[in-house]
C-alpha cells in the first residue's frame, strides 16, 4: 500500500493540506519566534510564489479561537504540537487580501479597496457569530450603511464587547500599489496612499485599534514600497524581512527538500536536471548559514515529474515569471535601463539593500537594485569589503532576464528585428546538423548590425553572450548555460540538449571572442589561444567522453563579421 504523502503544489489552505494528506514542510517552530518577539505587529515581505499565503494560513489556524477543538489534528504531529505558545487558539483572526482590488480609476480603486475592507469585517462577524450575540445585526447595518474604513471600528467594537483580541492578518499588502507602478498610475498611488487617502486611513485606523481590540498584526507582500509612504500613519510594525533568524522561516533548504522526495515517494531517477541549479540560491541575510529554494518552483518541477512520469516540457513555471510590465515600468529611465543591462552582463551587482523607500525613490538605482532583491530577481551572494555582492539566485531566475534584455532591445531600438521562428530553425540546424552559420547569420544581421551606438559602447564578450543566450533558450532546443565550470576553467555557452529531444546529436561548448575592427591584428593569437581553451575543456573529466560533445569558438569582428572555427 501506498502511505506517501501528495505533493502540497498549488495548495494554500493549511487545513485542507492537513485533511488531503498533503506533505508539509514543517515550519510552526517559526510561530514560536514570532511570538516571542517583543513587538507583535510584524511586517515580513519575500517574492511571489514563495508560500506566504499557506505560512498565513497556518498562523490563522493556529491562533484561531474556533479551532481550539482541531489543534492536534492540526498541529500534533508538528514541532509546535508539542511546544505549543501561551497565546495558541485565542485569537478572533481577521484576515485581509489586497490582491484584487481593481486600481483601473481612482474612484474604482477606492471603491474597491473598500469593498475588501468591509467584505473582510463581514466576514469576521459572520465566522464568529457563535461569540457575537448582534453578529447578523452588524452585518445588515453595514451592508446598509456601507461605512468604509469605519467598518474596522464596529469590528473592534465587537471584539472588545466580548473581551476577546483581534489577530489581523494580511496578506498581498502591496499588490495594489504594484499594479500602480506597473500602469505609471503615480497620481492615484501619491493620492491614496501618501496622502489622507483610503489607504493611509486604513493603516491609521488599524494602528489605533491596538490600543484596545488589536492584540496581533501580521503584514506580507512581495516589496517595502509602501513602507514610508505609510510610516506616519503606520509606524508601529517590525519588518523582520531580512533578520538572520528568519532567514528559513519560507522556502526550503535542502535538508526540507530531501524530506519532500522521501515522503511524497518522488523516484529521484526521473529528475534529470539539477535541481539547486535551477530553483535553489535564495538568501536574506549575508549571515544566514543556508540558502533556500522557491518553494513554487521546485513543486512545480516534481508535481509533474509525479504526474507525467518524466521532466515537464517547460521546466520554469510560466506562472512564476514577473510581469514584464512592472520591469519596463521600472526601467523607463535610462540609469534603470543601465543598471539592469549590468546585471545581466555580470550576473549581479555591488549593491547594498534599502529597507524602506517609497514610489519616488525608484529611479535611484540602490533602491532599484533593492527593488530587484526583493522580487527575487537578486539574492545575497556574499559580503566584500564591507559591500554586498548580489548575484542572479538560479538558472530560472536567469532565463526571465534573458527573455526581458531582448524585448527590451526590440522596444528601444526599432532597428532590431525578431522572429522567433526564424532563430528557431537557425538553433534547430546547431543541433540537428552541426552548423552554426544560419544561427550567427540571424543575429549578426538582424539584431548586432541594428544596435545603436549606445549599444555598441557596451558591446563585448558579456554583452554578446547574454543576447545569445536569449536567443538560445526561447528557441527550447537546447538548455543553455553560462560560465559553466568544468576542471581547467568555465565555459562560456555550454549547450545541453533537452530530455524532451533526446535524438538531437549533438551537444556543443562554445567560446566566444569579440574583436574591435581596428584590432584585427589580434586575430591570429586569438584563434591558437581559444582553439587551446576549447581542448582544454573538452578533457575535462566532467566532459570527456560525453556522446556527440562538439566545440567551437565564435569568434565576431565588429558588429558585422564572424568566424566560426571548429
Amino acid at each position: 500500500m501506498d502511505t506517501s504523502r501528495r505533493l502540497p503544489y498549488g495548495i494554500s489552505n493549511f487545513a485542507r493540506l492537513i485533511e488531503d494528506n498533503y506533505y508539509y514542510v514543517d515550519k510552526t517552530s517559526y510561530i514560536e519566534s514570532l511570538e516571542r518577539e517583543a513587538n507583535p505587529y510584524q511586517f515580513f515581505i519575500r517574492p511571489r510564489k514563495f508560500g506566504k499565503s499557506l505560512f498565513l494560513s497556518m498562523l490563522s489556524w493556529y491562533y484561531d479561537i474556533n479551532s481550539a477543538n482541531r489543534f492536534e489534528e492540526l498541529f500534533g504531529r508538528f514541532y509546535i504540537g508539542s511546544h505549543p505558545t501561551p497565546e495558541r487558539n485565542s485569537y478572533l483572526v481577521m484576515a485581509f487580501n489586497f490582491s484584487g482590488v481593481d486600481t483601473h480609476d481612482e474612484e474604482t480603486f477606492r471603491k474597491s479597496f473598500a469593498n475588501v475592507v468591509q467584505q473582510s469585517a463581514i466576514g469576521f462577524l459572520s465566522k464568529y457569530r457563535i461569540i457575537f450575540a448582534n453578529a447578523d445585526e452588524l452585518i445588515r447595518n453595514i451592508n446598509e450603511t456601507q461605512p468604509g474604513i469605519a467598518v474596522l471600528r464596529i469590528a473592534y467594537d465587537a471584539a472588545n464587547d466580548v473581551g476577546r483580541k483581534i489577530f489581523v492578518i494580511i496578506d498581498e499588502y502591496d499588490h495594489f500599489a504594484n499594479d500602480l507602478i506597473a500602469m505609471g498610475v503615480d497620481a492615484i498611488y501619491k493620492k491614496q496612499v501618501r496622502a489622507n487617502g483610503i489607504v493611509r486611513d486604513f493603516y491609521e485606523t488599524l494602528k489605533i485599534g491596538t490600543s484596545d481590540a488589536v492584540g496581533r498584526i501580521f503584514i506580507t507582500g512581495i516589496s517595502p514600497v509602501m513602507i514610508d509612504d505609510l510610516t506616519s500613519g503606520f509606524n508601529i510594525a517590525s519588518n523582520l524581512t531580512v533578520e538572520e533568524r528568519y532567514n528559513e522561516m519560507l522556502g526550503f533548504t535542502q535538508a526540507e527538500v530531501e524530506g519532500i522526495i522521501k515522503e511524497t515517494g518522488l523516484n529521484r531517477k526521473l529528475a534529470k536536471v539539477d535541481i539547486q541549479n535551477y530553483y535553489d540560491g535564495y538568501k536574506f541575510h549575508k549571515d544566514a548559514p543556508r540558502r533556500v529554494y522557491n518553494p513554487t518552483m521546485l513543486l512545480y518541477y516534481f508535481n509533474q515529474l509525479r504526474m507525467t512520469g518524466k521532466e515537464p516540457e517547460n521546466i520554469i513555471d510560466d506562472n512564476l515569471k514577473t510581469d514584464y510590465g512592472r520591469l519596463q515600468r521600472l526601467t523607463m529611465n535610462r540609469e534603470n535601463r543601465e543598471t539592469l543591462l549590468q546585471i545581466i552582463r555580470d550576473d549581479g551587482i555591488y549593491s547594498e539593500i534599502k529597507t524602506k523607500f517609497s514610489i519616488d525613490n525608484l529611479a535611484d538605482t540602490g533602491h532599484f537594485v533593492s527593488l530587484l532583491f526583493y522580487m527575487g530577481l537578486l539574492t545575497i551572494d556574499k559580503a566584500d569589503r564591507g559591500l554586498l555582492w548580489l548575484k542572479i539566485p538560479n538558472y530560472s531566475i536567469r532565463t526571465i532576464y534573458w527573455e526581458y534584455l531582448m524585448q527590451m532591445i526590440a522596444d528601444t531600438n526599432r532597428e532590431v528585428q525578431l522572429n522567433l521562428s526564424e532563430w528557431q530553425l537557425g538553433v534547430r540546424d546547431l543541433a540537428y546538423d552541426g552548423n552554426g552559420v544560419p544561427l550567427l547569420d540571424y543575429v549578426s544581421k538582424n539584431i548586432f548590425s541594428k544596435l545603436s551606438n549606445r549599444d555598441l559602447m557596451r558591446f563585448d564578450e558579456k554583452y554578446i553572450k547574454v543576447m545569445l543566450l536569449s536567443v538560445l533558450f526561447q528557441s527550447k532546443i537546447y538548455l543553455p548555460f553560462s560560465e559553466r565550470e568544468v576542471e581547467g576553467g568555465y565555459i562560456d555557452i555550454f549547450l545541453e540538449r533537452s530530455s524532451h529531444l533526446p535524438d538531437i546529436p549533438y551537444e556543443w561548448i562554445i567560446e566566444l571572442k569579440y574583436v574591435k575592427e581596428s584590432d584585427t591584428d589580434r586575430l591570429p593569437e586569438i584563434r591558437k589561444a581559444s582553439a587551446a581553451q576549447l581542448e582544454r575543456y573538452a578533457a575535462s573529466p566532467q566532459l570527456a567522453g560525453k556522446p556527440g560533445l562538439r566545440k567551437a569558438v565564435w569568434l565576431f569582428i565588429g558588429k558585422t563579421k564572424y568566424e566560426i572555427i571548429e
